[in-house]
This record gives structure tokens, sequence and C-alpha cells, in this order.
């Protein structure tokens, strides 16, 4: 079970690490993870919802249970907006006063106290910057005493030990100046109000930033029609959706979305299945066919029957494993998370390093300098774009996945897919339709099909089936059959409209001593096609023959050749004779393939290629390919195969497509290439900045890093990793460029 909670004081990375480590330690918790961008605590576990807001209040955070995904989400977007306007407001009180004052010190050139005038008006200054301390710096000191009151230290502590510092010693200065060297007197007051200012404007930044990351679950959950209009009791009605039942009859009118998985019960329409399939043609409706939640009625009206209601339609599944793909970690996320649980205790002591360092042995004033850097310190080595480099990525990669009928279950799934090198094609259902049909029709007796066809009609044979549809599509009638008989592995035989007829395998024919030598050359040549030749025979000669294929998918062969361009060795996998393997290996572009394999051998021919140092994927869709996509660094699972299948892949491909793996294996590469460059501009960013900040150019340049460039450069970090995450938004595959 998984219970959710939506946290309301995470500020960084290690607040993330913190509550991770807590909550993980509970009994019954299996395991916890927070979703840092989205700011969620999900918990895997028997734990109650109420145990799980104690625990998190026990460390110091607040979180409240989701219960409603829509009403918790508008909630949550309404609470940004609130500390978006909420933070712009702070920004622009803080700025409005420490804009002017770093004029003024510009201007000045030494914003000192020397006389009691001097200590007047600064004095007024002081009083003026508290005000920015108490109210837009509020959130940061109130964040910083709760974490101290449970022994742990977060960005906000950072800040606050910052410009708490920065305020007390030019505080201390004005009041006191006497009892300080006249180099020592400098005020930092400018420093602390553009501190607080533009860490409040890159958190509004990045809440704006941050809120186009959840586009695709918004989307998803926009496409749920709050209502139904449901027929009972011979009246309609529209009624809320979660009030909708199994069986209930509902009625769809032009225009609308459909509510619920069913079944067509009357008329026939066009349906929009483009956000499922990612296919824009609409595709055509009537009695008996299965329509999806989520889906555009574009023409006529419907009355459709529910099967699947609330959480248990295609969206509602779909919905969910976005969320949870979206608030996974892959592998390369635990340096981040390792990092950033010990960071700010850290930086604090390399904070009171850098302070008694430049004290100890630094140039006179060593009492300004000290606090310039030890401030620096503190305030540019905020972890937050560490914590927020995966986790971004992260999730516009799996949001921007599902646009293109790719469903990611999980983060390590992304990271994987990115260093493949080999995929593995099961051939049944994958490179091919799935379903025999009629390829060919040769012979030219007038009543051959129809004949042949209406003698199959009365066989439950899947060949039989392919005939009777092919009549079927050419407007062929049927006729009754008499003395039908069907004979296992061989063919068929019975009477139709008095003609005596005879169909099946050539092994059938020479059974029946009917000569079938005429036709035995088309019959080779079609066989060396991967074609089935099922013989006609009338009256006891051969009329013709009808080839029964498994077609490839129209674009398998393209799609292949794009995995091959992409460096993927594709091997194809399957239960069928060498023979007819080698056929629709050459047909499709595949130098590598593997016949008569048994289903339950399908997962030791993955097992046998990693075990030569490949990085290997398995495509399917059938039940006896659940243990080989299980087995696989990663599986794909064609989405109309079974829930078996799905339900052991990693991704799930909605298009029935092979051109999605290639879109999901470009888009894993773009995402990891997203991951690490927000990763390393983290990194560099603080193994840079806080040596700077330290001081250590100062002997060369005798410059020292200004707190208020600090600051500035800490906001816009956050923004920098936000909003280089976001332009995986702008990714699109080859296929569609």
């Amino acid at each position: 079970m998984t219970t959710t909670l939506l946290l309301e004081n995470v500020t960084c990375a290690g607040c993330v690490k913190k509550i991770e480590t807590g909550i993980n330690a509970l009994p019954d918790v299996e395991q916890a993870s927070v979703d840092f961008p989205q700011r969620r605590l999900n918990v895997e576990g028997s734990i109650r919802g109420d145990k799980l807001s104690e625990a998190l209040s026990e460390i110091g955070y607040r979180g409240r249970l989701a219960r409603n995904e829509a009403e918790d989400r508008a909630r949550q977007k309404a609470q940004q907006a609130a500390q978006y306007r909420q933070h712009v407001r702070n920004t622009l009180l803080a700025l409005g006063v420490g804009i002017p004052l770093m004029v003024a010190g510009i201007l000045m050139d030494d914003m000192s106290v020397r006389t009691p005038q001097d200590q007047i008006i600064w004095g007024v200054v002081g009083l003026l910057t508290l005000a920015i301390l108490l109210f837009p710096g509020r959130h940061f000191f109130s964040g910083a005493w709760s974490a101290l009151k449970h022994g742990s230290a977060n960005m906000d502590s950072l800040i606050a030990l910052g410009t708490g510092a920065a305020w007390i010693y030019s505080t201390a200065v004005v009041v006191f100046p006497g009892m300080l060297p006249e180099g020592s007197r400098h005020l930092y007051y400018e420093a602390t109000a553009m501190i607080i200012g533009l860490v409040n404007f890159g958190l509004a930044m990045e809440i704006s930033a941050r809120g186009k990351t959840s586009a695709a679950v918004e989307r998803l959950l926009n496409l749920q029609p709050k209502t139904a209009r449901v027929m009972r009791n011979g009246k309609e009605q529209d009624l809320p959706l979660e009030l909708v039942e199994t069986g209930d009859l509902l009625r769809i009118r032009p225009g609308e979305q459909i509510p619920v998985d069913a079944i067509v019960e009357e008329g026939n329409s066009l349906i929009d299945e483009s956000m499922l399939s990612g296919e824009p043609l609409p595709v055509s409706k009537v009695v008996g066919d299965s329509v999806s939640a989520g889906t555009l009625n574009k023409s006529g009206s419907l009355v459709i029957k529910a099967e699947k209601v609330g959480s248990e339609t295609a969206l509602s599944r779909i919905i969910e494993m976005v969320k949870k793909a979206q608030a996974s970690k892959p592998e390369i996320s635990r340096m981040a998370d390792t990092v950033a649980g010990i960071f700010v205790p850290v930086v604090i002591l390399c904070s009171i390093v850098t302070a008694l360092t430049w004290y100890l042995v630094g140039p006179e004033p060593q009492l300004a300098y000290m606090l310039v850097t030890a401030m620096t310190v503190l305030i540019i080595a905020c972890p937050c774009a560490l914590g927020l480099a995966t986790p971004m990525s992260v999730m516009v990669g799996v949001g921007k996945a599902a646009e293109y009928g790719i469903l990611i279950r999980n983060g390590q799934a992304l990271q994987s897919a990115s260093q493949l090198d080999t995929l593995v094609l099961d051939k049944t259902g994958t490179i091919t339709e799935g379903a025999p049909a009629v390829t060919d029709l040769i012979g030219e007796h007038p009543q051959m099909l129809q004949l042949a066809a209406s003698l199959e009609a009365a066989s439950e044979h899947p060949l039989a089936e392919a005939i009777v549809s092919f009549a079927r599509e050419k407007n062929v009638s049927l006729m009754a059959v008499e003395n039908f008989q069907a004979h296992s592995g061989r063919g068929a035989t019975g009477l139709v409209d008095g003609v005596a007829v005879t169909i099946g395998n050539s092994a059938w024919m020479t059974e029946q001593h009917i000569d079938s030598s005429a036709f035995e050359s088309k019959a080779e040549a079609l066989a060396e096609q991967a074609k089935t030749p099922v013989y006609i025979a009338l009256d006891g000669q051969v009329a013709g023959i009808l080839a029964i294929a498994d077609p490839v998918r129209e674009d398998s062969v393209t799609a292949i050749e794009r995995l091959k361009k992409m460096g993927i060795n594709v091997v194809m996998i399957t239960g069928d004779n060498q023979h007819t393997a080698a056929a629709v290996a050459r047909q499709v572009g595949v130098d590598n393939f593997i016949a008569g394999v048994m289903p339950e051998g399908k997962a030791n021919e993955i097992e046998a290629l990693q075990q030569t140092g490949n990085r290997v994927a398995m495509c399917g869709d059938g039940i006896n390919d659940a243990p080989a996509l299980a087995r696989a660094d990663v599986g794909f699972a064609i989405g109309n195969g079974t829930d078996v299948a799905i339900e052991s892949a990693d991704m799930v491909l909605i298009r029935n497509s092979l051109h999605s793996v290639a879109d999901a294996i470009e888009l894993s590469r773009a995402t990891l290439s997203n991951i690490r460059q927000n990763l390393f501009g983290a990194f560099i960013y603080n193994t840079l900045g806080i040596p700077i900040a330290a001081g250590i150019l100062f002997p060369l340049t005798g410059l020292l890093l200004s707190p208020v460039i600090a600051g500035a450069a800490m906001a816009f970090s956050s923004v920098t990793v936000v909003s280089n995450a976001n332009r995986l938004r702008l990714f699109k595959p080859s296929s569609a460029r």
C-alpha cells in the first residue's frame, strides 16, 4: 500500500535525506521516498497515515495526507501560487531597501561609523533592515529554528546564519563603535537586505519553473471528466464520476470525453484515442467495441456499458504509473543524495574554519574580512541545486515520454535504457501483427474463395478464421456446409453447394489422393516468404492456394533500421522454426535471430547475452515474454499485450510500434545527459564557489567575493537547474522531426 503526504516545509536536499532516513527507519515502512520538486512523501508499507504525520512532525517537518488527486493538486497549485506571490512581495520589499543602500554604498565608498551622527543615521537603517529580517526574511529564521530544535540544519540555517551574523555585526558597530578597530567598522546592512531579496527572488523563479514540470500529469488529469450522464431507471442524469458503477449505461454525446472504460452498446462513432495511442487518426467504434476513459467522442452519439471505473480505468493506471515514475530515483541520484545529507553541516564547518583562518592569519581589518568570508561561504553553498538536479530531469523526462505514448515505470529504467546496446525483439505480436491474415490468393476458379471460406466458417482454427475474415473483407457471401469434418494439423473437408471442398496442407492433399504438383513451386516460393500455403481442392482437383501469414507491422522495417543506426544490435527471438524465422529476419533487416525457443527459454537467452557484457533490452507482448521482460536490463511491453507482460516490463509502449522503442531510448539518453549536466553544474558550482567565497583568490587579486553576489549566484543556481531540466520539454524523437 502506498501512502502519500504533501510536505510543507522542505527547503533543500538535506531535508530530503533527513526525512527519507527517518521514515525508512520506522516499522511497517518498506520504502519511503521524497519527491522534492513536488514536495511529496511517498511511503510503501502498512503504516497508517496518522502515524506517518506524527513521525514526520518528530523530525521537524509538516505533512498533510493526500486523499483526492485532483483536489490535492488544485490545493497544491493554490499554495504554490500563494507562495509565489509571497516571495515576489518579499523580493520587492527587501530589494526596495537593499538596492538604495547598495547604491549609497557605491556613492559614499565608505559605509562605516565615525561620528555620533553616523550612529543615528545607521541606527535607523539598522531598524529598517531588522524589519526586512522579521518580515520578508521571517521564513528563513523560522525554518532554521525548527531545524535547530530537531538537531539538524538546512538551507534556511545557512541563510539565517549569514544574514543574521551580518546584521548583528553591523548593529554592534553602530551601538559600540569604540569597541572595534576603526578599520573594522564597515556596515553590511545592504548585504542583509539584498541577500534576503535575491534568495526570495530565486525561490519565486524556482516555483514558477517547477510548476511546468508537472504539466504531463495535469494534462492527463484534465482528460478525466468530472461527471457522467448515467441512464438509470429509464432516466438520464448527470452524476459525479465517483458515483458511476460497473454495469451502468452511459450516454456519450458528440464532443464529450468518455469517462470510464466501457463497451459500446448502441450507436457508432469516431473516437479520438490520440491521448492513449499517439495516433492522430480517429478510430471507428461500433456495437461491441471497447472504449477507454479520457478518449474523445468525435461524431455520433453512443450508449456505453461501464466495465472499469475509478482507479481501475486505463487512464487512471497511466496517471498512477507516471506519478510513481516521476517520484522515483535513478541510480545516478544516490551520490547526490549522499552528499546532500551531510552538506549543510559541512558548509557550516567550512564557514567556521574560514572565519578562524581570516581572524588568525588575515590582514587588517581581520574582523571585517572574517565576517565577509564566513557569511559568503554560508550564502553561496546552499545545496538546493544539488537536490533538484536529478528529480527535475526525471519528472520532465517521464512526462515527455507519456506524451509520446511511452509509460515509464521507474526512474532507474530511464537510466538503464540510455545505456542499452542490444535489443531482443519477440517476433509474433511485436515485429509482426500477431494475428494470421490471408496475403495471397492464387487460382482462377471464380468460386474458390467463397467455397473455401464457407467450409472454414465451421472451423475454429486460427487459419480458418483468417480465411473467413478475408472473404468478408471482399464482401463474399457464405453458404451452408454439409458433412463438415476437421482433421487436426492437416485440414478439413465438407460439401458446399453440392461441391466437395477439401482444404489443407500438401500432406493432407496427398492423403486424400489429390494431385497438388501443379502448385508446388508456388507453394515453395510462398514458404520462402514465411507464408503458410493452404491448398484448396474442389471435387478432387486442386483449384488454387491461399497464402496465410502473420504480417509484419507496417513500420517494423523502418523502426529496426533506425535502431541499428542508433548503435543498437537488434536480435529477433521466436518459437518458430529456423526457416520461417530466417524469412522474417530477411524481410525486416534483422541480422541476428534465435529460432525454436520455448517460452521458458527466452529468459535464458537474455541472460546469455548479458553474460557477454551486453546491456540487453527485451520487447514483447505475451505471457510467455514476461520472464524475459523481467530478466532484461530494460523490458519494453507492447501496449496491446497482456497485463502480465505489462506488469513485468519497465516501459509500456501504448502505440504498438517499434518506433516507440527507439523514441524511448532517444528520450532516455537525452534525460540522462540532462541529469549529468545538472549534477555537473551543481557540483562545480559548490566545489568552486566555496573556496572562492572563502577568499582563496585574495592573495592573487586582492579581492573578495561580495556576499550580495554570492546570494544572487545561489538564488540563480536553482533556477538554472530547473530551466535546464525544462529544456527536455522541447525534446522531439527523430521520428517526429
